[in-house]
């Protein structure tokens, strides 16, 4: 039975997305795609979810990368430029399940501890949550156990008990290991679907 529910944030609730601003930034989508695949890279980004300083993390580039030192320092100089809105149909849904009263909901972010505050200010369905636990604070992140441990230890959640929710494969598959219900996020309307069939909502 199902008691928990633990959302996931960027591209489940929230549209978190680089090429929001780096379209601004390069003439050419080849060209910034390289830049994000190659420099400020998807990998170099989660140590910072995990807890590394942020000026730690340009610094380091940009004395790798000399020559992309503007756009390297652009990335979390004008970050809140990679956030898009909210994600409606996963808010009507989070909605739902907060107004029926019968769960516990939790966030298990990566997230840096350093942006999360802005995201805070933006987006008020942030504290309907009965507890958020951000990758950045803890200097841990998903995919590994410990990170999650850390949620089901603070909140005394049983996994048995508990349904997860993310949009990357490597987390959700992470979960299940623990013995976490898993729901592999790709749209609201599938998510909507998925959690009628089993019925939560």
């Amino acid at each position: 039975m199902t008691k928990t529910i633990i959302f996931d944030l960027g591209a489940v609730l929230i549209d978190w997305n680089p090429h929001y601003l780096y379209r601004n930034l390069f003439k050419e989508e080849a060209e910034m795609l390289h830049f994000l695949e190659n420099i400020c890279t998807p990998d170099w980004n989660e140590e910072q979810d995990a807890g590394r300083p942020l000026h730690e993390a340009t610094t380091y580039l940009v004395e790798k990368h000399p020559e992309h030192e503007e756009h390297i320092r652009a990335f979390y100089g004008r970050w809140d430029e990679m956030l898009g809105g909210a994600i409606e149909g996963t808010v009507e849904i989070f909605r739902e399940l907060k107004e029926s009263g019968r769960y516990n909901l939790y966030a298990l972010t990566n997230w840096s501890a350093e942006t999360f505050p802005i995201a805070q200010e933006r987006f008020e369905f942030l504290g309907w949550f009965d507890g958020t636990v951000v990758s950045g604070a803890e200097k841990d992140r998903k995919p590994f156990d410990s990170f999650y441990h850390t949620l089901l230890k603070r909140y005394e959640v049983h996994p048995s008990e508990a349904l997860f929710i993310d949009d990357n494969l490597r987390n959700v598959k992470a979960a299940e290991q623990l013995g976490i219900a898993s729901i592999h996020f790709t749209t609201p309307e599938a998510l909507r679907e998925e959690l009628k069939k089993r019925a939560v909502l």
